[in-house]
């Protein structure tokens, strides 16, 4: 078990969307990190930077109930602590309701719903035992309002987030902080894909029907997560927020 005096920081997901970049703005912080799949070459990048790395590998599907156990097993074997955690999880899936299928429901709130309930039950334990803690879930900012074209897929964030709220309230005594975030309009592979935006003139379409103009950055997303998970600012708990240029 590592003796540093660093905060440790839980990241679920180290490969894809925001993070690796949630790794890299907390090794900058000076974070000792537990990460799930770190993509290519980012342990060394980290560590580069003087810190500690635990990386987890086959844990990406967080619908898996054993995916967030493992992260808490390494982090607690490494470490002996969990300060912070982090975890994104599901698949943008669209389509009208009325066109939707059972099956359809049963994967959103697989990836949108179980994900988050697994990776809540797994770190939020650990935290309460300390009387400390910091973790925080993305969901969608769909979860805010009504989102044309993507109707099972809001409800489900929607679900994630109230039960982010509901974790919140029950362990706020014990010094744990539970927060969600909700993105839209990002800038990423996956949204690019669902929405069409690879094709330049879809891509415009979308854009200005963004307050702001433009799809945001994952990096600029992970500057913004960092009040919820570096240790900086400890009295915000049980909310959600919008990071989608204005849209929500």
């Amino acid at each position: 078990m590592s003796k540093t005096a660093k905060r440790v920081a839980l990241v679920g997901d180290a490969s894809f969307y925001v993070g690796p970049s949630l790794a890299r703005e907390l090794a900058r912080r000076e974070h000792n990190l537990v990460l799930g799949d770190p993509a290519e070459g980012l342990v060394d990048e980290l560590t580069a930077l003087g810190v500690e790395v635990e990386a987890v590998l086959g844990v990406r599907n967080l619908a898996d109930p054993e995916s967030a156990q493992k992260l808490v097993a390494a982090a607690q074997e490494r470490f002996g602590r969990i300060d912070s955690a982090a975890a994104f999880s599901g698949r943008v899936v669209t389509g009208k309701f009325l066109d939707s299928t059972l099956e359809d429901l049963h994967s959103v709130v697989q990836g949108c719903l179980e994900a988050p309930y697994h990776f809540l039950k797994a770190v939020v334990p650990v935290m309460v035992e300390q009387g400390d803690g910091q973790v925080l879930v993305m969901t969608s900012a769909t979860a805010a309002r009504p989102s044309r074209g993507a109707s099972l897929y809001s409800s489900a964030r929607a679900g994630a987030t109230m039960m982010v709220k509901n974790v919140a309230a029950e362990v706020a005594r014990n010094g744990v902080q539970v927060n969600a975030v909700g993105t839209n309009f990002m800038d990423f592979p996956e949204f690019l894909r669902a929405s069409g935006a690879n094709d330049p003139e879809i891509r415009a379409r979308i854009e200005a029907a963004v307050p702001l103009g433009r799809l945001g950055t994952v990096e600029e997303f992970a500057s913004f997560c960092m009040p919820f998970i570096d240790g900086t600012s400890k009295f915000t708990t049980g909310q959600f927020i919008a990071y989608a240029g204005g849209w929500a």
